[in-house]
């Protein structure tokens, strides 16, 4: 964490009951706010050229060649099938 970082901590660890929720229902406002921000930070990324560019071609060709499944499969499988995918992504 940085000096400022640190120091914003100390003081909402300091909060009294109230303000520390007067202060979190703020923190929860700020973050709605911001959430589109995000979210047209991973649709650019998103776009050919984009910072995820070559994640994206790296799954389009698992997909295309047959070395992904869907999610659901995955969360409903065994344990060792999971160590098995947890391998294959290393």
């Amino acid at each position: 964490m940085t000096a400022t970082v640190e120091r914003i901590a100390a003081e909402v660890e300091a909060l009294r009951e109230k303000e520390l929720d007067e202060f979190l229902s703020w923190l929860a406002d700020y973050e709605l706010s911001h959430a589109d921000r995000w979210h047209k930070e991973i649709e650019r990324d998103s776009r050919p050229g984009g910072r995820l560019d070559g994640v994206l071609k790296r799954v389009r060709g698992d997909i295309a060649a047959g070395r992904a499944r869907p999610l659901d499969e995955v969360i409903t499988g065994t344990h060792d099938e999971y160590e098995r995918l947890l391998a294959l992504l290393q």
